[in-house]
């Protein structure tokens, strides 16, 4: 073989071993991207929950899971309440205002303001002026000393210098009743009253309905007695309530928590196969629990009772997600 052909076979191996590298970088590089696209796909949903734009896929696993709760559209007997607000207040029938009986100079003081007290126990020491014997002032309940003016070497004899002393194992809740709600309001009726979430509302009933209105508020006054033992409730707390009144039978009604704000819309989510769509509805009368649906929802049609903001959260990320403006 002369010169010229060894040269034109070692051209030949270059250029094949060249393409033959050329595609295998190429191979790499498309395994590499595929990866690549896979991971960040992967990468961008919690782990079993697949959504798009419209309607987050659950498996029963995952609905148990996320602790979501389902439940079918139908009637309900609506319980209906009025909302009222009022203050806790001593129960004036054991409550005791220990008026010093001569005028004369504080000796000793044994009790300060919220100091408890027995019966017959000793709050202070006051000598006559008239007679310079000194005499006890007791306390006449067992309670809590709520108002005292008295400081030793004082000179007492006129009703500001009162001990007032309450027995507040019992307390009452004083509803305010404006002119629109007093059709509604009647004794025995129950109550809810709370003062910070209704779920920690303790219930009572109605035992007083003023005959009269308020001339300055023009309000009448409802009554709620309250047991107190654990002194849960303090006199002048700022109180709200729920009067139960009625009951009216809705033909679709669905829980509370379902109605969520989404996209500037009132909607519930429904089941469609495996998945959830939020479906917009229009609700009617409301209690603490339910709420009527008067347009948007079928009988028996399945629902996310609770849990529904776990939907709406996936949904809202989708959109962000996917550069939509809503």
């Amino acid at each position: 073989m002369n010169n010229k052909s060894k040269y034109i076979f070692v051209v030949i191996g270059i250029v094949i071993g060249a393409a033959l590298m050329f595609a295998a970088s190429a191979l790499l590089n498309s395994g590499n991207t595929d990866y690549m696209h896979k991971k960040n796909d992967s990468g961008n949903k919690k782990p079993g929950i697949h959504s798009d734009e419209n309607s987050v896929t659950l498996t029963n696993s995952e609905i148990e899971e996320l602790g979501i709760q389902l439940e079918t559209v139908g009637s309900v007997k609506l319980q209906m309440h009025t909302g009222l607000t009022g203050e806790i207040v001593p129960n004036p029938d054991k409550l005791a205002h220990l008026v010093p009986r001569f005028t004369g100079i504080v000796k000793s003081v044994h009790k300060a303001i919220g100091d408890r007290v027995e019966k017959d126990e000793v709050i202070a020491v006051i000598e006559s002026n008239e007679s310079l014997v000194t005499y006890d002032v007791k306390s006449s309940i067992k309670g809590v000393v709520l108002e005292m003016h008295m400081t030793p070497g004082e000179l007492i004899g006129d009703e500001k210098h009162v001990v007032t002393v309450a027995d507040l194992t019992t307390v009452w809740a004083e509803l305010n009743v404006y002119q629109k709600d007093l059709n509604k309001i009647k004794v025995g009726q129950s109550a809810l009253i709370y003062f910070d979430e209704l779920d920690n509302a303790i219930k009572g009933s109605i035992f007083y309905l003023s005959p009269t209105l308020d001339k300055h508020t023009r309000t009448a006054t409802a009554r709620v007695r309250l047991n107190n033992f654990s002194g849960y409730w303090k006199p002048g707390m700022f109180i709200a309530a729920k009067v139960l009144t009625n009951f009216i039978d809705v033909e679709k009604a669905v829980k509370l928590n379902a109605i969520q704000n989404f996209e500037n819309r009132k909607v519930v989510f429904v089941k469609d196969g495996k998945a959830f769509k939020p479906k917009q509805v229009t609700i009617g009368k409301t209690n603490t629990d339910y709420a009527e649906i008067l347009s948007g929802l079928n009988i028996k049609q399945i629902y996310i009772a609770e849990g529904a903001f776990v939907i709406k959260s996936e949904l809202l990320k989708e959109s962000f997600g996917g550069g939509h403006a809503h």
